[in-house]
């Protein structure tokens, strides 16, 4: 399948699914981007830049790992109640946390090598997450499996976040010229979950990428 096909189908079940991802992740999301505004506020500028990394690990596990749950039940036809959906995924919480830590300390190590390492090691991670919460696999066995899943693939599943996130990094380039800083609190409030729940949409289109390259017997088609 395409990119165009990929984006499509994602775009297709992100707007028929919108409703209940709104429930069950953006909750999380304001909470995630209320926590960074405190921290901001409540730090010097020059002061560990780590903290604002160490928030996002204590929330985006749990609106991520939710939504995973969800993307494969509802590609089995199920419909999953929101409360089991975070109960499962508080219980991978520890794991996860480990996971997006890892990750995101080697993609920054990348990109301050000139650049072109970091956007491979994006790439390369991108299943991590799914292999994680799907698959069972621990941090870095789950590291390892993305590397090998993800050969062959490179550019096609580049295109993808590519097509996703370009057009988001230009939207919130737009925003922050409509409302530079310094803001007002809710209005960064409101701007920051915004842009973070759209984000949203890359992990169903990595989801169908990952469904595509490791497909699984027994799914249902009608939604995902």
């Amino acid at each position: 399948m395409n990119p165009l096909d990929v984006l499509r189908d994602s775009l297709y079940f992100f707007k028929r699914n919108l409703g209940q991802i709104v429930q069950l992740c953006l909750p999380l999301v304001m909470l995630e981007a209320l926590l960074q505004q405190v921290v901001d506020h409540s730090t010097e500028p020059d002061s560990f830049p780590g903290i604002s990394v160490i928030v996002g690990l204590l929330v985006y596990p749990l609106y991520t790992g939710a939504l995973i749950l969800f993307l494969d039940a509802r590609s089995r036809g199920e419909s999953p109640r929101n409360r089991d959906l975070l109960a499962m995924a508080a219980s991978l919480w520890p794991r996860f946390a480990l996971l997006t830590a890892l990750n995101t300390v080697l993609i920054l190590l990348g990109l301050s090598l000139y650049f072109l390492p970091g956007i491979y090691l994006m790439v390369t991670l991108a299943f991590g997450e799914y292999l994680l919460v799907l698959r069972g696999l621990a941090p870095l066995a789950a590291m390892k499996e993305s590397l090998r899943m993800t050969k062959g693939h490179f550019l096609r599943i580049l295109l993808c976040i590519l097509c996703v996130m370009g057009p988001l990094w230009l939207l919130k380039g737009a925003t922050l010229a409509v409302y530079p800083e310094p803001q007002n609190p809710v209005i960064s409030l409101l701007i920051d979950s915004a842009h973070s729940f759209l984000q949203l949409f890359t992990s169903v289109v990595l989801f169908r990428l990952f469904m595509l390259i490791n497909p699984q017997p027994e799914r249902n088609d009608n939604s995902l």
